[in-house]
């Protein structure tokens, strides 16, 4: 194969706090037996792209810095938060966790992969182009596009890992918020199909609508004024004594293990002033709200854990069997229990646009954009 040279979205911050978006040039030799070079099709645009991309970058502060051919885009990052960058200061860093497309070359290993779409998942997404070993390839199904496969790793992996982790520490129900966006619709599915109690927690009628549409039971908007009270009620109903919250900052987590406590309660044989005998458990997965996380911690007795959750940590100590039965079962239904939908589909260029950028920095459930480096 001859060299390929293609455009790669990088995010870089300076001394100076001044965090800048930018393309550049990144040329690919030939592979080397374990790899395969990779012409990107589609990358979506997931949370934990922006925790990389944007940072603590300070949106407000944008500033056009580039040309139309290569368009660059310049923010100030905030003071209280430079401390949490300084690691990454001076390093020009690619973007995107995931993506799909077909491969242009292979190295002896792979050969029978020449001509075949695949999905990856590595870092370095948002590009024309990608080197990429072979362990971090998996073709995709005969018929599959690119925009299936895009999203074949983070959310579905992190929705099937919701649901083995709630059977390796035996529990019965779970309790999901920010739960209308792509993980969450991947998690109703999979619950659904598995037998297992979900209560939704969302923010608006449209959210639940969605979520009733896919065949969900248990579907909760936190803007309710009765919704505290709803919830203890289905955690009550369903058993429920695991969650896993998107939102991070503020009260919602409180005041989950809260409803659990009242839920526990109502069928405990004797009053106990430390609370119920029963483990409540919140992970935290995802940072929509970037305040601190506020726990009202006499609410809920002192049965209870609050934990990160982070996939690719989970997937190690899980192990190879577990990751590759959960791979197995993407691949099987990557277009029906784990299909992505998507609010437009952007190219390299488009992602730094002003306009373009606020509307997908904003994470709003149900708006989720896809890139296409060959747009």
């Amino acid at each position: 194969m001859s060299d390929v040279t293609g455009l790669e979205l990088r995010s870089m911050v300076d001394a100076e706090g001044k965090l800048t978006l930018s393309l550049e040039e990144v040329t690919h030799g030939a592979p080397a037996d374990d790899e395969v070079v990779v012409r990107i099709e589609a990358a979506p645009i997931n949370p934990s792209d922006l925790g990389l991309l944007l940072g603590p970058a300070d949106v407000t502060t944008l500033e056009e810095v580039g040309t139309s051919e290569r368009p660059a885009l310049r923010f100030q990052v905030q003071a209280a938060r430079i401390g949490g960058v300084r690691a990454r200061i001076g390093q020009s860093l690619p973007v995107g966790n995931e993506g799909a497309g077909t491969v242009l070359a292979a190295g002896t290993q792979g050969q029978d992969l020449i001509g075949r779409k695949v999905g990856m998942i590595g870092g370095a997404m948002f590009a024309q182009y990608r080197t990429i070993k072979l362990r971090d390839v998996v073709p995709l199904p005969e018929g599959a596009t690119a925009a299936d496969g895009a999203a074949m790793f983070v959310n579905p992996l992190t929705a099937l890992a919701f649901v083995e982790t709630t059977r390796m520490e035996g529990h019965k129900a779970i309790v999901h918020t920010a739960a209308a966006s792509n993980l969450g619709q991947m998690l109703q599915r999979i619950c659904l199909a598995d037998g297992i109690p979900l209560v939704n927690i969302v923010r608006s009628p449209e959210q639940a609508a969605i979520l009733r549409g896919i065949g969900a039971t248990h579907v909760l908007n936190s803007k309710d004024d009765d919704f505290r009270t709803r919830l203890a009620d289905a955690c009550a109903e369903v058993g429920a004594t695991i969650a896993f919250d998107a939102i991070g900052g503020g009260s919602l987590g409180s005041d989950i293990l809260q409803a659990m406590e009242q839920a526990a309660n109502r069928t405990a044989a004797e009053y106990s002033r430390y609370g119920s005998n029963t483990f409540k458990q919140l992970y935290v997965y995802g940072a929509l709200d970037t305040g601190p996380t506020t726990l009202n911690r006499l609410a809920f007795g002192f049965q209870w854990s609050v934990e990160g959750f982070l996939l690719f940590p989970w997937l190690q100590k899980a192990g190879a069997e577990v990751a590759g039965r959960m791979r197995r079962r993407i691949a099987d239904e990557l277009t029906t229990t784990f299909a992505s939908n998507y609010t437009a589909t952007i190219g390299l260029h488009e992602a730094l646009s002003p306009d373009v950028l606020r509307a997908y920095e904003r994470k709003a459930t149900g708006e989720k954009y896809l890139i296409d480096p060959t747009r």
